[in-house]
């Protein structure tokens, strides 16, 4: 029998939780077998609570030890522990709760609460991690001021927790003992703490008012010579939200620690963050230059949540987009800002488009398909049954997107009096999305007399990516242009259901520009100013435009900035996509351009390959990407971008049945074929990007690594001859991962005789002692175009593996099932099975992860024929297993459903 049966958690059930909880004491007594906590709370009943108020107290894999209340035994009749909670009645108004508890780190896989991971002790409090430490009521919007004290053997001599170091003292017996103070209340999913030996980085610096404080990395010795990275972010997002945002860091220290084993990117807790190590270890000979650009944004994004999440935190977790989505377009924007800092004005609007573009491409592949799924929420869910869940691309890539329109919307400054206006309401609380609109409303209706923000909300209220269709009508005789855009957006999800009412207009910003035939900018006159590009706001179902002094028919420039999260219709011939690919002055159109260029090309390729027809490319689309790979004008980091083919997860959006094998046909032709045609180019630029010297992440050398190494994957994917000479050598005289990791990949994927055998073995040879070098290889051959799942499970029988390591089943199994379209989709069904057997082996260990690679097969029903009934198979099978965790049962039951409902 299933042992964890899902229960459905709906927004409009929200209560408050009827006891306020100031302050906390908790005492621990760490061991890795049993660790002993105490915890002291100061509790008082809510004015408007029920004098019989019961207090339930979340709990989970605990062990009671003692109940005291104000000093004396609570009596067992008025207190009952079942396996999920502790509930106590009788309560006064005013008590002191003292629980005495025992958990188990060292047997806990699941990585959330309190755990071993080495040598030392971590925790992981968020979402609902927090009940696995002690019993407590594990919500958001119950906020305590907490005092800690640590006690340790010998072996873990550093001892961190939240706020503020008061004391730390030898105890007779051996021991250790650390004091903690955190002067600002917060919920309990901030909770952290660090026990272990570990080294550091650090260094002070002043705030802008002035004061002094101390930024520290930690991690395990020997690794603290790759933490500079780490530390010089943590530096420069401190200043940026100075800057930016006029946002001071609120406590004397701020502490970031690596660990290995850890079931997320990194944890914002206050004060004490708490990181995934392949998001803060790098130097030139480990990580790659994504690896740099990572752990920026990661320790950014973390630092920023000390006011958007911390200062300010969520009422309930249906709000979690309000820190999520916002924390994340801060750090998009923080990531833009450094990538465009000391550059010249047309230097920095390429980075920042480079930056923007790759933020795009996220949301692409991983969102839209998920608003096309049985997973389909709005950034603000209105249910759930495990939370765990919903840490999804809506709630972030998307809810990210919802704020930039706000940004878009009020323009900068307005944006910033708007988050000015929100803390000024807001700080110290727990909160809603509809709290945030609110703040940022009262800007727009003084920009805006008449107008407010009502149909925006629409967007935290509806799921799905609407659709707008754009007319272009132009009279030639008035020199006129009239502009019309209808939107609608089609029920997904459980929005399918009958009795579920018709989708609202959503409030899209639209941004548009217009060239002439022959690629030149036309000044729109809006509001009275000539400008290059028009910001439409729409708002209802359709509306119209009217552009007077259009000299001629213009060819349209749609979505510039990629203005809202949508999906545009236009009938563009590829001849106009030609010419915006080539002249379009915004870098976003004029990458979407090529895209879409590239797009239908490859579409059509797979169509061929279906119908068994000789794969041929098009002439003109070829001539395209010669004119980008050619055009001076371009710098080498938005070249790489525009010249590289849209991925297969954005692809499949655009098929009517998903083909995964003739997608990834259809991108090998022409990679190859570009490599073949192109192969002059492509050796120019591979010879012109070089990068001698010392190594630097910086945007200017990472950028020319970048379209380097893109023209060696295309000259080894043609079979050009010499080109595996040029893989073998640079691998050879790599001096940077980037570097070694591209040739390696190639050789990998295109090589021919020993040398992809070889290099891999030395690679794994000069590595095997460094965990996040060893995820790189395993990445490497669970992504190679030969891997079947027999490669795979021969990977999971070496040494080097474990499912027990996130970090290692995300490196091989998760790539695999996520991101191998060959391996996974073979019409055989092996990779199916194989999907099964891992989905079901790590939610015996760690049902958090487990979902998340349950997500492979979300939109199964989406598939060509021949590969859906064998993935409807798989996941009737792991639906149907005993035991299985709510977190898997989730998703897996609700894709079924989805299809079902289809």
């Amino acid at each position: 029998m299933r042992t964890d049966t899902p229960v459905t958690i709906y927004r409009k059930d929200y209560r408050p939780y009827p006891y306020a909880i100031p302050q906390v004491a908790l005492e621990f007594d760490l061991d890795p077998d049993t660790t002993t906590v105490r915890c002291t709370m100061q509790v008082e009943r809510h004015a408007d609570a029920a004098a019989d108020a019961v207090m339930q107290l979340d709990g989970e894999a605990l062990e009671l030890v003692s109940l005291r209340v104000d000093g004396q035994a609570w009596p067992d009749a008025q207190y009952s522990v079942g396996a999920h909670a502790l509930t106590l009645s009788g309560l006064p108004a005013r008590a002191e709760i003292e629980i005495v508890s025992r958990c188990h780190p060292a047997a806990n896989s699941t990585l959330m609460g309190l755990y071993v991971s080495g040598d030392s002790f971590f925790t992981q409090c968020e979402a609902e991690g927090f009940r696995r430490i002690t019993w407590f009521a594990d919500r958001p919007d119950v906020m305590s001021r907490y005092r800690v004290t640590l006690r340790a053997p010998a072996a873990y001599p550093l001892l961190l927790s939240n706020g503020n170091l008061i004391a730390t003292r030898q105890l007779p017996d051996g021991r250790g003992e650390a004091e903690w103070e955190d002067p600002f209340p917060k919920p309990c999913y901030l909770f952290a703490l660090v026990a272990g030996r570990l080294t550091h980085r650090e260094t002070r610096v002043n705030t802008a008012s002035g004061r002094e404080v101390l930024l520290q990395v930690y991690s395990d010795p020997g690794s603290e010579n790759r933490t500079q990275w780490a530390l010089d972010s943590l530096v420069r997002a401190l200043r940026w939200d100075e800057t930016r945002f006029g946002l001071e860091l609120d406590l004397d220290r701020f502490m970031v620690v690596a660990v290995r084993d850890f079931n997320m990117g990194a944890m914002e807790n206050k004060g004490l963050n708490i990181f995934n190590a392949a998001y803060v270890l790098a130097d030139a000979d480990t990580a790659t230059d994504a690896n740099y650009e990572g752990i920026e944004s990661v320790i950014g994004h973390e630092y920023f949540h000390n006011w958007t999440g911390n200062r300010v935190t969520c009422r309930d977790w249906f709000q979690l987009s309000l820190k999520e989505g916002l924390t994340v377009f801060r750090d998009q924007e923080f990531s833009a800002d450094m990538m465009a800092r000391d550059l010249d004005p047309a230097a920095a609007a390429s980075a920042r488009a480079v930056k923007r573009i790759d933020d795009v491409a996220t949301l692409r592949a991983a969102q839209f398909p998920e608003d096309a799924g049985p997973m389909a929420h709005p950034i603000r869910p209105d249910s759930y049954q495990e939370i765990g869940n919903f840490y999804t691309a809506t709630v972030y890539e998307k809810g990210s997107e919802v704020i930039r329109m706000q940004h878009t919307l009020l323009g900068e400054e307005g944006f910033r009096a708007g988050m000015d206006e929100y803390f000024r309401r807001h700080d110290g609380q727990a909160v809603t999305c509809d709290d945030f609109v609110a703040a940022m409303e009262s800007v727009y209706v003084k920009q805006h007399p008449g107008r407010n923000l009502e149909v925006f909300r629409n967007w935290y209220r509806q799921a799905g990516t609407p659709r707008v269709a754009v007319t272009l009508d132009y009279d030639a005789a008035a020199q006129r242009c009239t502009v019309t855009l209808a939107q609608q957006c089609q029920p997904v999800g459980v929005e399918r259901r009958a009795d579920n009412p018709a989708k609202q207009p959503f409030h899209i910003p639209f941004a548009l520009g217009l060239l002439d035939r022959q690629g030149k900018p036309i000044a729109l006159r809006v509001d009275g100013r000539e400008q290059e590009t028009a910001l439409l706001e729409l708002t209802t179902a359709r509306q119209q435009w009217v552009f007077e002094g259009v000299p001629s028919a213009p060819v349209p420039s749609l979505l510039r900035g990629f203005s809202a999260p949508i999906i545009v219709e236009y009938g563009w011939s590829d001849a106009d996509l030609a010419l915006l690919s080539a002249h379009d002055t915004d870098p976003f159109a004029r990458w979407e351009a090529g895209q879409e260029l590239a797009t239908r090309q490859i579409l059509a390729l797979a169509r061929l390959h279906q119908s068994g027809q000789t794969l041929r490319a098009d002439g003109a689309f070829i001539d395209a990407w010669r004119a980008l790979l050619t055009d001076p004008a371009l710098d080498a980091a938005y070249r790489a971008r525009t010249l590289a083919l849209p991925s297969e997860k954005t692809l499949a959006e655009r098929m009517a049945q998903i083909d995964p094998p003739a997608l990834a046909a259809a991108r090998d032709f022409l990679r190859a074929e570009l490599g073949r045609q192109l192969q002059a180019e492509w050796r120019a630029a591979f010879d012109g990007n070089q990068t001698p010297g010392e190594y630097s992440p910086a945007p200017g050398p990472a950028g020319r690594r970048a379209l380097k190494n893109q023209a060696l994957a295309h000259l080894m994917a043609a079979g050009i001859d010499g080109a595996q000479g040029l893989a073998q050598q640079q691998y050879a005289s790599a001096g940077n991962m980037t570097d070694s990791m591209a040739a390696l990949s190639a050789l990998l994927n295109y090589g021919t005789g020993e040398a992809p055998a070889q290099a891999l073995a030395a690679f794994y040879e000069r590595w095997k002692h460094d965990p996040l070098v060893v995820d790189k290889w395993f990445t490497l051959q669970a992504t190679a175009r030969s891997a079947t799942v027999q490669t795979v499970r021969a990977l999971m029988q070496h040494p080097a593996f474990t499912l027990r390591n996130p970090n290692r089943a995300r490196a091989l199994v998760f790539q695999f099932c996520l991101n191998n379209a060959r391996g996974m989709h073979h019409a055989d069904g092996t990779g199916y099975a194989y999907w099964t057997e891992q989905v079901i082996a790590l939610d015996a260990l760690n049902p958090e992860v487990a979902a998340r690679l349950a997500r492979a097969l979300d939109n199964w029903s989406r598939f060509v024929p021949a590969l859906r009934q064998p993935m409807q198979q798989a996941l009737q099978a792991v639906s149907a297993h005993p035991g299985l965790s709510r977190n898997v049962l989730e998703i897996t039951s609700k894709a079924l459903e989805f299809a079902a409902q289809s």
